[in-house]
């Protein structure tokens, strides 16, 4: 937690707003930051208790955003299944504070304008 002036700032706020992540994808990405091996959807449907479409929809929003990797294993039968794992911690602690860094200078820049 930190505090800026009047207004604390928490912990997964950070993260949300650094990410614009809603809830259920900053859920999402704090569950598979825990986890070592790749999950498929159906596995995280199971674990955290939430819709198959909601699950499906964030993770491919946590996708995009370049958040998580996802890759593909061919069943032995046919088919396939998606997997999906955190893309590297430090990575996205780096990514954080760029994005928070670029946010300061911006804000020095409107002091400046006073």
């Amino acid at each position: 937690m930190m505090t800026f002036a009047c207004k604390v700032i928490k912990h997964d706020e950070l993260i949300r707003c650094s990410f614009n992540l809603n809830k259920t994808e900053y859920n999402l990405l704090i569950f598979m930051m825990d986890k070592k091996q790749k999950q498929t959807i159906s596995q995280v449907v199971k674990k955290m208790g939430l819709d198959r479409t909601t699950v499906q929809k964030a993770m491919k929003n946590l996708v995009d955003k370049n958040l998580v990797k996802r890759t593909q294993k061919n069943l032995p039968k046919g088919g396939y299944v998606f997997l999906y794992m955190i893309t590297d911690k430090n990575e996205i602690k780096n990514r954080m504070k760029k994005i928070i860094y670029l946010w300061y200078k911006g804000v020095e820049k409107e002091i400046e304008k006073l």
